[in-house]
């Protein structure tokens, strides 16, 4: 699964934008397989923003894993 920097976040609304101006000159050009094209990779983009979003605001998760132990190697 691709994660989001959030740091990325302005570079994500200039794809859109230029996404969205694509998307209008496709409909005025009525090319239908580029227009469900466009507007799958706009929600595939809004997800991802949304995702780095809300990572932005709470931060790193943690996961409750326990640490390994450190073993001492075997004597000979």
């Amino acid at each position: 699964m691709l994660s989001i920097n959030p740091k990325m976040l302005p570079r994500l609304d200039e794809l859109e934008e230029d996404l969205l101006t694509r998307r209008g000159r496709a409909v005025a050009e009525d090319w239908r397989g580029e227009i469900d094209g466009l507007d799958l990779t706009l929600a595939f983009l809004r997800s991802k923003r949304e995702q780095a979003r809300r990572f932005q605001r709470t931060g790193h998760v943690a996961l409750g894993l326990p640490a390994v132990p450190h073993q001492k190697p075997p004597i000979e």
